[in-house]
C-alpha cells in the first residue's frame, strides 16, 4: 500500500452513483460547532442536516452516530479530576443535545428523522433498540443516534462501529476537520502524507489515530469498509458516497 497526497479516490467507489445500501455516518461534536469554541453553529448545523438529507435522496438509508465534543468530553473531564465513568456519563448526555439539534435541523430540510438515545430518555427521545433503527431505516428516514454505545470507556468512535455493525451497514463514514487519514496530524506535522487506501490491520499496526483501535478491530471483524473525509465542504458526505473527493479508504 502506498502513500499518496494525490487527488481523487478509489477506482471502486466511482463504479456507480452510489454503491452502497446502508451507512452509518460518524460525525464529531466539534463538527457542529463551525468556528466557535464551544456550542451549536446553526449555519453549519444546516449545512451538514442538508448534506444528509442529499444523501438519503440518493436512496441509500442513512444512520448518523454523533459526539457530544462541542459540549463536554469525558476523557477531558477525567483529566480535570472527575471519576472517568461519571465524566463520560455526561459526555453521552451531551450527544443527546447534539442529536435532538440533529433531529430538528434536518426535519427542517424536509426530511423525517428520528433520534434514538443509547441511555434511554424516552421524555425527550426514542431509546435506541436494533429493531427501532431498522424500522425508522426501512421508513426512509435518517436515523440520528446518541449516547454512543451507553457505557463508559468506549468512544462514539467505537459506538458507531458497533451500530454499523449492528445494522449491516456496508459502509462507516467518518467525519473529520481533514481529508482522510494522515500518518500523522496534519495540522502539527506539516510532513504528514495522506493515505488513499489501507486496510484495517495496517491502520491498526501503524496506531493511525483518526479512529480509536476499538472501533478499526470492530469493523475489520465485520468487514466494514471506511471512508474517513473531511466534512468543512458542503456536500461532503454525498460527494464521498458518490466516489468524488478526497478521502481515504479503510477496507478489509
Amino acid at each position: 500500500m502506498t502513500e499518496t497526497s494525490q487527488e481523487g479516490s478509489a477506482p471502486s467507489l466511482a463504479s456507480k452513483p452510489s454503491p452502497w445500501r446502508r451507512v452509518v455516518v460518524k460525525l464529531s461534536g466539534e463538527a457542529l460547532m463551525g468556528a466557535h469554541s464551544h456550542g451549536l453553529d446553526m449555519p453549519t448545523l444546516t449545512q451538514i442536516a442538508a448534506d444528509l438529507s442529499g444523501a438519503a435522496a440518493l436512496g441509500v438509508e442513512v444512520a448518523v452516530v454523533v459526539g457530544g465534543g462541542n459540549f463536554f468530553r469525558g476523557i477531558a473531564g477525567a483529566d480535570k479530576g472527575i471519576e472517568r465513568a461519571r465524566a463520560d456519563s455526561i459526555g453521552m448526555l451531551a450527544t443527546v443535545m447534539n442529536a435532538l439539534a440533529l433531529e430538528y435541523a434536518i426535519e427542517k430540510q424536509g426530511k423525517s428523522a428520528r433520534a434514538l438515545s443509547a441511555v434511554p430518555m424516552p421524555s425527550l427521545c426514542e431509546p435506541f433498540s436494533r429493531q427501532a433503527a431498522l424500522h425508522h431505516l426501512g421508513k426512509g428516514r435518517i436515523v440520528v443516534l446518541a449516547g454512543g454505545t451507553g457505557n463508559p470507556f468506549f468512544t462514539t468512535d467505537t459506538g458507531a462501529a458497533l451500530r454499523g455493525a449492528e445494522l449491516s451497514c456496508d459502509l462507516i463514514m467518518k467525519a473529520t476537520q481533514v481529508d482522510g487519514v494522515y500518518s500523522a496530524d496534519p495540522k502539527r506535522d506539516p510532513a504528514a502524507t495522506r493515505y488513499e487506501q489501507l486496510t484495517h490491520d495496517e491502520a491498526i499496526a501503524k496506531n493511525l489515530a483518526v479512529m480509536d483501535t476499538a472501533a478499526f478491530a470492530l469493523a475489520r471483524e465485520n468487514r466494514i469498509p471506511i471512508i474517513v473525509f473531511s466534512i468543512r465542504e458542503p456536500g461532503a458526505i454525498c460527494s464521498a458516497l458518490q466516489g468524488h473527493g478526497r478521502y481515504s479508504l479503510v477496507s478489509p
